[in-house]
């Protein structure tokens, strides 16, 4: 299949979705993961519709980024504090925060540009060793700690990263208890607390995601294909 096609079935499953729970595929953002894909693949994709895409590491956006059609770009991955600075200007958010540490160097680098950057506070809400993310007792702390001391940060929503499961159904209450925390927020909207994103779902469990509540998937493999470990290894 054509990665035009790969789309349209991803779209597909995305607004079946979202009916189930009481919306529609346009209130969901697909969000396709580009790690590893060439910029070819890449404006494949964009000619198909895709607006918006992900990357993991800021190598790869750094290295695609003159070579990619206009799209807007989002950093998803884990972020070293020391890289902020090359990709302050191209993306259009962060979704991948999980320290004040983090957010302190962003906000820097973002006065420095004049600009205030979008954000996703990473919830690590299956306290998986594996991932990175706060826990959702933490998560209050940081964003008052964020909203308050960070004025060139605006937190845009909340991301999470949920364990694979086999029964994706296994992953219900990671995602559940991420919303509630979504959800506590968008209802008390404020300047720089505007949530309007709930970043979960990958190719894996996207369909689950979307009907706990997800309003925005980061989907690759479903698009793009399996990609070749063997370029990360260079």
């Amino acid at each position: 299949m054509s990665i035009k096609s790969n789309i349209e079935y991803v779209n597909e499953l995305k607004g079946a979705a979202a009916e189930k729970s009481g919306r529609k595929a346009d209130d969901v953002l697909l969000v396709a993961v580009t790690k590893l894909h060439t910029p070819e693949e890449i404006n494949e994709a964009i000619d198909a519709g895709v607006t918006d895409i992900g990357e993991n590491k800021v190598q790869e956006i750094m290295d695609k980024y003159d070579a990619v059609k206009p799209v807007r770009w989002h950093l998803i991955g884990h972020l070293q504090t020391n890289k902020v600075k090359y990709i302050i200007d191209k993306v259009c958010m962060i979704h991948s925060v999980d320290s004040f540490h983090l957010a302190k160097e962003i906000d820097k680098r973002a006065a420095q540009q004049g600009i205030v950057m979008d954000i996703l506070i990473q919830v690590n809400s299956a306290l998986d060793e594996n991932k990175f993310g706060i826990t959702t007792d933490e998560t209050d702390d940081l964003i008052k700690q964020i909203s308050e001391e960070c004025p060139n940060i605006r937190i845009k929503g909340l991301m999470c990263i949920a364990p694979y499961e086999d029964d994706t159904n296994d992953a219900r209450p990671y995602f559940a208890a991420v919303k509630r925390i979504f959800d506590k927020y968008a209802a008390q909207k404020k300047d720089r607390v505007d949530f309007e994103y709930l970043s979960m779902g990958m190719t894996n469990d996207f369909e689950v995601a979307v009907e706990e509540g997800s309003n925005l998937i980061r989907v690759g493999t479903a698009i793009f294909g399996y990609r070749d470990y063997r370029k990360e290894e260079k």
